[in-house]
């Protein structure tokens, strides 16, 4: 069994902008049926068991830690527009969603990935998103991180050889070099090479000699790590045969029409069909 675990917002930005650039306009649900397809692809593909996460809110706990973490500030109306729409449609289209509003959608991949590595059952879990905040969840080969853009799947040594550190000092690293997508900037003085350095020679920032960080700059750094660290203890399954994707329910068709697509109906339907010859031929 292989697990795939997609970043909703993350999907929901890509198919949004580049929507935009395309038609150079902002269609109601389009970047809606954007993330729809993509999920509609991975079934097509073989995935059996699929889990989306979104950030229902974008304002998070870690905001109330550090004031100038992102937040939901100059974001476009039309794109926001889109995050419940996506979530209905979804559950409509019957795949798992966890829409976090306390947590940020990354908690929900990581503790979702958590969750599944306990499992047996489980031979892979690929987390489908580029943000490097999730290269602290891979795990040798069997939990690995999938950049669609680049068609890149990156095990712990494809971690390794792209930030300079094991994945589990991910969250050292970036607390160093900082993350301004995420809005902390980092420690003054180190860059990617530094950092990775520096880690490798003394382990996590708790490590550090006191010669290599002052006061200051250690309680930045170690507040930075925290925002960095994803949380893994959010109860989102019991059993991993919940992400099993089971077909649509009857709400989809009226999804799909509101939507605008019939296109993904017809491919629904055409899946629908297929996973219910693959059941009763035993396979």
């Amino acid at each position: 069994m292989i697990v795939h675990l997609l970043d909703g917002t993350y999907e929901l930005f890509r198919h949004f902008y580049g929507l935009r650039r395309f038609k150079k306009t902002d269609p109601p649900f389009g970047a809606v049926s954007g993330v729809l397809s993509t999920v509609l692809q991975l079934i097509d593909e073989g995935a059996t068991h699929v889990g989306v996460a979104t950030d229902h809110v974008i304002e998070s706990f870690r905001n109330k830690l550090w004031p100038g973490y992102k937040t939901s500030a100059g974001m476009e109306r039309a794109l926001l527009a889109q995050f419940v729409p996506l979530e209905e449609a979804l559950l409509a289209m019957g795949v798992v969603v966890w829409p976090m509003i306390d947590l940020e959608a990354d908690d929900a991949l990581a503790s979702a990935a958590h969750l599944a590595e306990q499992d047996e059952r489980v031979e892979k879990i690929c987390i489908w998103t580029p943000d490097k905040d999730l290269a602290q969840c891979v795990r040798d080969d069997r939990v690995v991180q999938v950049d669609r853009r680049s068609g890149v799947i990156r095990n712990a040594e494809g971690v390794q050889a792209k930030f300079g550190v094991q994945p589990e000092f991910i969250p050292d690293y970036l607390a160093l070099v900082g993350d301004s997508a995420d809005g902390y900037p980092g420690i003054t003085g180190y860059g990617p090479k530094t950092a990775a350095q520096f880690i490798n020679r003394y382990g996590p920032i708790e490590s550090f000699p006191p010669d290599t960080l002052n006061e200051d700059n250690r309680t930045h750094a170690l507040l930075f790590k925290d925002l960095a660290t994803l949380r893994i203890d959010a109860p989102l399954f019991d059993d991993v045969e919940e992400l099993r994707w089971r077909g649509p329910t009857s709400e989809f068709a009226a999804y799909a029409e509101k939507i605008g697509s019939a296109r993904l109906l017809q491919r629904v339907r055409k899946l629908e069909k297929r996973l219910a010859s693959t059941e009763a031929s035993g396979a």
